[in-house]
């Protein structure tokens, strides 16, 4: 196999999870990273070149003020970030770097022009990305407590509630979707956590898997809660979803809560290293079929089970590389994915299982930990 160019960068660290991990510094507006002569190097303005030389994987750090005022002396006073990577590129003796699929077009075209090599990766720019050490591993499972603390609040809060008529009275107020994951997502930033768009989708709405959630919840309904916190110490994510309840559910819900438990268990048990994440998933199918639960999709959306049964997860929540979908893709050791099947159905409502799982040789290790207390009376 022939050696790939060294990488090249240009993004800042929350747009791009490779950047965070090729550096594992956080730097807010777009920098310049490459590799040359087996080191990582970085260029820094003078408000973070402090900072990144003291707390980053990089091996050299480089003044922007510097590398921009010898781009100047070469191509004129309009020298930007284009012209002190071709500087750069001279100056380490570089002609052809390897980029990610998502570099900048504009900042690409220009390289070109200047007469650089640019390679795209094709996939993923740091392929390791996908398999990871104990530190990472432990790390997911930091974000993953963070989830738990707000289901924990979740379920003191439904637990609090009362019934009165078709709403849920919390504090002398109707709960809504809003306020419940208001008070999730600060229960995890008080403990290092940053959780964003948080779901709490409650009756039809959970139908959308991705939907939010917005206005009162209400009792005797299936609420979905999905949270994928940032533990912020490290940068990587947790991702959990639980189903609730509060009220008494009817036979029909509870016997679609089982099913989706029953089809998340049977996807772990055949989790390991080597098998085709698309098995897994047709696994999944098949355990929904075969309790009646069939899959339409019509003019109006989908009903039924109709998305992946897990996707990888590390500094970004959808972290590339390892899936579990209709589309092949053979597991290896060390990748983490999530296993969330999920069933809706407009009338009755959504239900959905997610847990972080870490493929072995031999099956899989949990990295995410929470009861399936689902049905609060």
């Amino acid at each position: 196999m022939p050696k790939l160019p060294p990488p090249l960068l240009f993004a800042d660290t929350h747009s791009s999870a490779d950047m965070l991990y090729f550096g594992g510094v956080e730097v807010h507006d777009p920098f310049i990273a490459f590799a040359a002569r087996g080191k990582k190097i970085t260029v820094q303005s003078a408000l973070e070149f402090g900072r990144v030389k003291r707390t980053s994987r990089f091996d050299v750090v480089l003044s922007r003020e510097e590398w921009l005022e010898k781009a100047r002396a070469q191509f004129g006073l309009t020298a930007g970030v284009a012209e002190m990577i071709a500087t750069l590129a001279k100056s380490y003796r570089l002609n052809t770097f390897l980029i990610a699929d998502d570099f900048p077009a504009a900042l690409y075209a220009k390289l070109i022009a200047l007469g650089l090599k640019l390679q795209l990766a094709n996939g993923m720019l740091f392929p390791e990305r996908e398999f990871k050490t104990p530190v990472e591993a432990k790390a997911i499972q930091a974000g993953n407590r963070l989830a738990c603390v707000g289901f924990k609040l979740a379920e003191q809060v439904l637990q609090a509630c009362e019934i009165k008529g078709r709403k849920l009275i919390y504090e002398g107020r109707a709960l809504t979707s809003e306020r419940l994951r208001f008070l999730i997502e600060t229960a995890i930033k008080e403990q290092g956590g940053d959780a964003r768009d948080t779901i709490v989708a409650g009756g039809d709405q959970a139908c959308d898997p991705h939907e939010r959630g917005s206005g009162p919840l209400r009792p005797h309904e299936l609420i979905i809660i999905d949270i994928f916190p940032r533990h912020l110490a490290s940068g990587y994510h947790g991702d959990m979803t639980r189903t609730y309840l509060k009220g008494t559910a009817r036979e029909v819900q509870r016997r679609m809560v089982a099913t989706v438990r029953e089809a998340q268990q049977a996807a772990l048990r055949a989790l390991r290293a080597g098998i085709d994440g698309a098995d897994v998933h047709q696994l999944v199918v098949e355990t929904f079929e075969e309790a009646g639960y069939q899959t339409k999709r019509g003019a109006d959306g989908a009903t039924g089970f109709f998305h992946g049964t897990g996707h990888g997860l590390g500094l970004a929540v959808h972290d590339p590389g390892a899936r579990i979908s209709p589309i092949s893709a053979l597991l290896k050791a060390g990748a983490v994915l999530t296993v969330e099947p999920g069933l809706y159905y407009p009338g009755l409502g959504g239900c959905r299982w997610e847990d972080v799982v870490q493929v072995t040789e031999t099956g899989t290790k949990m990295l995410s930990r929470h009861p399936y207390r689902w049905e609060i009376r």
